[in-house]
């Protein structure tokens, strides 16, 4: 008789998370319980230098002791009331977050796809209310390459056969332009009086830390100023000081403010890796064309998450990990460009902060980045390919010097042992 093979812990989360759970991801295969800092262990006990920061969600840290404690003390006494009622966190959350980014109204929603979703809506709102566009005839115009999410409305701006393929009929009113293509976007304004608005990442993350020119959202949003359309970013991923400032689109530290866009949407590290937590900010002109009734949430806005945002934006600012994320960003580049050069196996090194990729020198559909993340996790660091030959490297923002070098030591040790 033969016997079956004794799993260990991991092999067993793995096989009942693959019969009982949807086959929507294709994880690294590594089961993590715990996390501090920098760091996260496996169920067997493996501690790993954490590179993905659940997408930028982990910029303060995993567990992160101040954020965690404003979870209990909130958790303890109220956490949801729905929108029927008010509750006395909301509004002390809205006008923290409206002073800080400069904006006067905030729409809390929960995951990063709601708030671009919620944009959306607000933008062809605003078209049909403000600047006359013909119902039902306004258009939104996203970047080509683009990352909002996979929702259906979302990925029918998408050009990513993955996220689309089988998932149609897809929503109308949506226009690409080729990223960081000026020209692409006035030839289009040119011809279309019924643009609305233009969504855009100030880098695109998902594509592979695709990074523009610096005077490319300057252009842009002079262009949507002239045409009366809106300028709306997605900062869920570059926002919260993960590419060396607050936000990666303009200074919020600025009185002039002058690369503001018209509508920012943020998510992800506004609530620290604790609870999914995303936000809207626009001016009233913008906010106040939607009505009771139009839009909402449920969970939105709700109490628990309003303490814990707070919180977690107060230790960005109060630990200056803007600061951290830019002097320690271009030491990293600086130590792949290095490595490089010694190991030939990096195309390319390109990011800003510390948002970060390495593009492998592979195809896009070979398993080199696979096998290379594989190569990382076996000496105690964990990333994840993009893209098929990308490798995003993207660390919580209170890393230290030290553990740079000794995670710059890792990624060198095994680029080697892939030759």
């Amino acid at each position: 008789m033969t016997s079956l093979p004794i799993l260990n812990i991991s092999e067993s989360l793995i096989e009942k998370e693959s019969k009982y759970g949807a086959h929507n991801y294709h994880p690294l295969p590594v089961v993590l319980e715990r996390g501090e800092g920098v760091f996260v262990w496996d169920v067997e006990g493996n501690r790993y230098f954490d590179f993905l920061s659940a997408y930028s969600a982990v910029n303060q840290g995993h567990c992160h002791p101040r954020i965690i404690n404003a979870l209990k003390l909130q958790a303890e006494k109220l956490t949801l009331t729905s929108r029927a009622f008010f509750n006395d966190k909301l509004g002390d959350f809205e006008e923290y977050i409206c002073n800080l980014f400069g904006f006067d109204k905030a729409l809390i929603m929960n995951s990063g796809v709601e708030a671009v979703e919620s944009a959306m809506k607000l933008c062809r709102k605003w078209a049909y209310r403000v600047k006359g566009v013909p119902t039902d005839q306004a258009k939104i115009v996203f970047a080509a390459g683009n990352f909002h999410g996979r929702t259906i409305s979302v990925i029918s701006a998408s050009d990513d056969e993955t996220a689309t393929k089988d998932f149609g009929p897809f929503v109308s009113g949506i226009v690409q332009v080729p990223y960081n293509d000026v020209e692409a976007f006035q030839e289009l304004l040119e011809r279309d009086k019924n643009i609305a608005g233009f969504i855009v990442e100030p880098i695109q993350g998902e594509a592979g830390v695709v990074v523009p020119d610096s005077d490319y959202l300057p252009r842009i949003k002079a262009l949507c100023k002239t045409y009366n359309v809106l300028f709306i970013v997605d900062e869920i991923q570059t926002g919260i000081a993960r590419t060396g400032s607050m936000l990666t689109s303009y200074d919020i530290y600025d009185q002039e403010r002058s690369n503001q866009p018209d509508v920012l949407i943020l998510g992800k590290a506004i609530s620290g890796g604790v609870l999914p937590v995303s936000a809207v900010l626009a001016n009233d002109e913008v906010m106040l064309t939607i009505k009771p009734g139009e839009h909402g949430s449920t969970y939105g806005g709700n109490p628990l998450a309003c303490a814990v945002a707070k919180e977690a934006l107060q230790v960005v600012i109060d630990e200056d990990l803007a600061n951290n994320a830019l002097i320690l960003g271009e030491q990293f580049r600086l130590g792949l460009e290095e490595i490089a050069g010694r190991t030939g196996l990096i195309k390319e090194v390109r990011g800003k902060g510390l948002l970060n990729a390495i593009v492998i020198d592979s195809t896009e559909d070979s398993d080199v980045a696979w096998d290379i993340c594989m190569k990382f996790k076996e000496n105690g660091l964990l990333a994840k390919p993009t893209h098929g030959n990308k490798i995003r490297l993207a660390p919580p923002l209170v890393i230290t010097e030290d553990q740079v070098k000794e995670c710059l030591e890792i990624i060198e040790r095994s680029l080697l042992s892939m030759k």
